[in-house]
Order: structure tokens, then sequence, then C-alpha cells
């Protein structure tokens, strides 16, 4: 044993080989390791209930022998008090982990668990809604922090405008990442270092939303294809034109946008007319039938057959995901030509009141469409509900509508012709 001191950490040779232990002749269990490399660490060693029990301290440098022998005195303790250091240590860790650090384990270490869009939906709520608590620990959010940022949300959105629905959905993303930090994240003594969900708390203070029906009014249908004409032959960038032709899309098909966003040309086949959604949000994956209006807006944004470089998306970014998310720009537009809000889910419904009430197609071809599951036990047990290429007259009726509308809006002399 040896008096450990900055004198003698600093002249004390390193071995030929391996390491060497100097153990400290006034604090026992308090020791420094020095490796043939030259490198010394300061380590504990003792017994946490009749195991011993070896303990990193650090490297000298980041540590002084002052402080070294500070800590040595403080973990020896804790192992006379029974609390094993390393535990200790892995506690302190969790208290550390950051709201971002959560999403990511929750997001990436749990394979197919999650589809992709799932994943770049809740990213953008941690991104967005939580940017001020995204590198915060995820410990430290309050009942009250929550309150207020709903309230926020609620309020005034991101941009200014009262956003409840996208409030209470960023809400259940905090709430599903909380809980996931309980189940992951324990304490020394094995209890969650979460007890408590702070937005559990709050689930009975959101107001009940009505179901919205909001859509593009069908006088309004054509001139807003022609904007998005116009607004194609001249894009800022490839992404805002990725943006543009997904608004199309979704008024040709009723899409919903994350699906349609992240279609892939594998689930394309343009000579048949179909394109298959594997990953739905009920979990019918569906093939669907492609109007000679859709096939014509694919076919326009296909990259050559010898692009080896070209996304395998139909709709690509330069964004993270690789798939255009984005949809504002076309949609304010919109929503500034029809004088009022307007948003990606509208124009689902705009396709579906369009194919159901104007051209008086069955309410259950629409919901098969849309893929929504039949309510009526007949269609759910005997109806074709995956493979709907059969249902192509009734999507390109919509399309030509569409397209009637548009050249109405546009001053040509149209008569809509009987299907």
């Amino acid at each position: 044993m040896v008096k450990l001191t900055k004198s003698f950490i600093d002249k004390v040779k390193p071995p030929v080989s391996a390491y060497e232990m100097h153990w400290d002749d006034a604090v026992r269990g308090y020791g420094l390791r020095v490796t043939s490399t030259g490198k010394r660490v300061f380590m504990v060693m003792g017994r946490v209930k009749g195991k011993q029990v070896q303990f990193t301290i650090g490297n000298y440098g980041t540590y002084t022998e002052d402080t070294a022998r500070k800590k040595a005195q403080k973990v020896l303790q804790q192992m006379r008090d029974g609390i094993d250091p390393r535990d200790a240590q892995k506690e302190d860790a969790a208290t550390k982990v950051t709201l971002r650090e959560v999403a990511d384990a929750y997001f990436y270490e749990r394979p197919g668990m999650l589809r992709e869009t799932t994943i770049v939906e809740k990213n953008r709520h941690v991104e967005q809604v939580f940017a001020a608590w995204k590198d915060k620990p995820i410990a430290s959010i309050t009942e009250a922090d929550v309150r207020k940022r709903y309230t926020e949300m609620a309020t005034k959105g991101l941009r200014g405008t009262p956003a409840p629905g996208q409030a209470q959905i960023a809400m259940t993303t905090l709430s599903v990442l909380i809980n996931f930090a309980m189940r992951r994240y324990k304490r020394a003594d094995g209890t969650p270092l979460l007890t408590h969900n702070p937005v559990a708390a709050m689930k009975g203070d959101w107001p009940g939303f009505k179901a919205r029906t909001r859509d593009i009014d069908e006088k309004h249908v054509g001139a807003a294809w022609n904007l998005l004409t116009e607004m194609r032959a001249h894009p800022k960038n490839q992404d805002a034109l990725a943006g543009i032709d997904l608004v199309r899309f979704l008024m040709l098909t009723g899409c919903r946008r994350s699906e349609a966003a992240s279609l892939e040309w594998r689930n394309v086949n343009l000579d048949e007319a179909w394109f298959h959604l594997p990953n739905t949000k009920n979990g019918n994956p569906v093939w669907l039938p492609l109007s000679s209006q859709a096939v014509e807006l694919l076919r326009a944004r296909k990259p050559k057959d010898d692009d080896n470089d070209a996304s395998p998306y139909c709709f690509p970014s330069r964004g993270k995901g690789g798939f255009v998310t984005d949809t504002r720009a076309p949609l304010e537009r919109i929503a500034k030509l029809i004088d009022q809000p307007i948003s990606a889910h509208d124009l689902r419904r705009t396709y579906v009141s369009t194919g159901a009430a104007t051209l008086d197609i069955d309410l259950y071809k629409m919901e098969l469409l849309t893929n929504h599951r039949p309510q009526s036990i007949t269609l759910k047990h005997y109806a074709r509900t995956q493979k709907l290429q059969y249902l192509l007259p009734f999507t390109q009726q919509i399309s030509d509508w569409i397209e009637q509308q548009a050249a109405k809006a546009s001053g040509a002399n149209v008569v809509a012709l009987r299907a």
C-alpha cells in the first residue's frame, strides 16, 4: 500500500504488461490502476451484501486525486449501506435520459413494431410540438408543463392557428413515450424511474371532438385542381413539386396522406392501373385502382429505368424520412382560394363526398376505395376487401368529374356524361 498523492501518480511507472494496482494506505478499498500503456484509472473495491464489487471512478485527468478520493469515500459508504454503486450509476444515467433519447429507443430499438409513417408522424411531435423539451430529462417534465403546452397548442397551434385536435394527438404521443420510459428505465432498487405519467392526469380535461365533416365544396373542386396544375408548372424545388403532386394524388384517390406519401414504386403497376398499400392504418393491406389521371400523374414522376440513384418513393424528399410529408404550401394556397382552412384529410372527405353525394356511387364502394372496413356483416365476410381493382370504374368516374369541373372553372363549355 502507498499514499496516493498527485506526486506519486505522476511518477509511478507503467508495468511491462497488463496493469498494476496501487492501493491507498489511508482509505481502504481506494486504489489506482496503471496499465502498461500508462493509463491511470481510479478504482474502488468493496463488498455489497457479502459480494465483492469493483467500481471504476474515472481516469486521472478527468478526476484529480482529491476529487477521486472524496468520491471513493462516498462510494465505499454506499457499499457499506448495501447499495451497489453500479446500480446507482445506472439510476443516475436513467434520470438524465432525454425525451429525444427515449423517442429514439421507442422508434428504432424495437424492429418491426412501428410503421415508418408512424415514426415520421410521432417524430414530428417530438421535433416540433415538444422542441423545447426534447433535450431535457424526460423525468423533469411535470404536469404543469404538460397543461401549459397543451393549452398553447390548443389555442395557438404551431403557427398561430388553434389546433386542439393536433394538441391532443401530440399529447398522446408524449404519453406513449413516457409510458415506455416507465417500463425501460429503472432506479437502483428496480422501481420505475417514473411512477406517474403527467399526461394521464389531463385526459379527463380534453374536450370531446365532434367528427369533422369539412371538405372542398363541389363548386370549388375544379378551381382547386386548376390551382394545383398551375403550381406544378412553377415549383420552388423538387420537394415542392412532390408535395403538389401528392396533394393531386390525394384528390384523385382519397388516400390517407401518410400512406400515399410513403408509396413506393415497387408497389405501383402503371400498366395494370393499380397500387398496393402493404402497411395501412387499419392493418388491411390493400390493392387499389388508379384512374387514367392518376396513372398519368405517376407516369410523369416515374424515374428512368437506368437511373440508379432514383428514390424508391413516388413522392421523394431530401428530408430524413426520404419521402414528402409536408403539404402545407399547396393546401394553404387552396385554403386561400376557397376561403376556408383545408387539410390533407379534408381531401379524403372530398373524395368520398364527391363519389357518394355528387355521383351517387354506393357508399360501401367508397368505404372500400378509402380502405375503411365495411360495417355490414355481409360485406365484412363476403366482399373482396383487399384486391379492389374491380372498383376502377368508380374511381375513374370521380377523376373524370374533377377534370370536368376544372374545365368548367377555366371557362370551357363542358357537358357531363352520364356514367
